[in-house]
């Protein structure tokens, strides 16, 4: 077996944390990943991996050997499809994932627009808030509201989305309506939380050029954006979220913006990817786009506003 092959399935051990498991996925005998793993230890004379019976674990050496792997494999599936995309577009399978109300409100109605550009390309665009294992989970990219601490992926900013302070007619008219700061003593919020992180249920405003943060009492924390409006609209408080996402709601008076005099702070977005030099054309192709897609859609805003 080729030295190409044997990286391949020394990413695939690594990535998926099993011997079997990378056979599985390479429609390999299991016998043939073992003796590829050996065959590629004695040549590079280190151990790659620790192997028990219960988990395999990859070593310092492996580690920087992976790293290696995976800028080399990158280069030559770059050189090797150099000349065929003269000819054809990028073909290929490309998963990206991103919070509900960003798929539904702002990607998925633009995306006819690339699958027209880029017609060889199948995208799988799953929705979720929560944090995700691109390798582990067969994700190229990922789009989020807070840049990643993750050093094996690229965080790059690629959109401020315009916030609103937002809440429900019945429960302002439960309450009352805020006119100013001082108002928000005798309101609440919806709390927000996400992974391990205590729930949050502050509101913040720029207030003179800097964030002013408030922090209410609240009675219901959610999970994942939608969740987040939907109690809001069930009158459970005040929000702040992207006011593209909430147009809607804003038009048909599910909700009712307030406090439109104190601006919340722009909500950042960012694209995170797998490091290196070298990405697959359709990966980079989707990138290129989405961040052409929401540049417009912040000269848009900043236009309005």
């Amino acid at each position: 077996m080729d030295q190409i092959q044997a990286m391949r399935i020394f990413i695939r051990i690594k990535e998926l944390g099993s011997f079997s498991r990378a056979a599985e996925d390479l429609a390999l005998p299991r016998a043939t990943v073992s003796t590829t793993l050996k065959n590629l230890e004695q040549r590079l004379g280190v151990r790659l991996f620790l192997r028990t019976t219960r988990q395999v674990k990859i070593t310092e050496e492996g580690e920087i050997y992976y790293q290696r792997c995976l800028q080399l494999l990158a280069a030559f599936d770059e050189a090797d499809n150099l000349f065929a995309h003269h000819k054809l577009q990028p073909v290929g399978n490309v998963r990206i994932d991103m919070p509900h109300s960003i798929a539904r409100e702002i990607v998925l109605p633009a995306l006819p627009e690339f699958s027209a550009r880029y017609a060889h390309i199948n995208l799988t665009v799953s929705a979720n808030d929560n944090a995700v294992d691109l390798l582990h989970q067969g994700v190229d990219c990922v789009i989020r509201a807070w840049p990643t601490e993750n050093e094996n992926l690229q965080s790059r900013p690629i959109a401020m989305l315009a916030q609103t302070t937002c809440a429900s007619p019945e429960y302002l008219a439960r309450t009352g309506t805020p006119q100013q700061l001082t108002d928000l003593q005798q309101h609440q919020a919806v709390a927000y939380f996400f992974a391990h992180q205590p729930p949050e249920s502050h509101l913040e405003f720029m207030v003179n050029q800097k964030v002013q943060r408030v922090t209410l009492p609240h009675g219901l924390t959610v999970s994942g954006a939608d969740a987040y409006i939907a109690a809001s609209k069930a009158g459970y408080g005040l929000i702040q979220t992207s006011k593209r996402v909430v147009s809607q709601a804003l038009q048909n008076g599910e909700l009712v913006e307030v406090l439109p005099q104190l601006i919340p702070p722009p909500m950042p977005l960012y694209i995170m990817y797998p490091p290196g030099r070298f990405l697959a054309p359709r990966v980079r192709v989707l990138l290129d786009w989405l961040i052409e897609l929401f540049a417009h859609l912040s000269a848009v805003e900043k236009n309005v506003h």
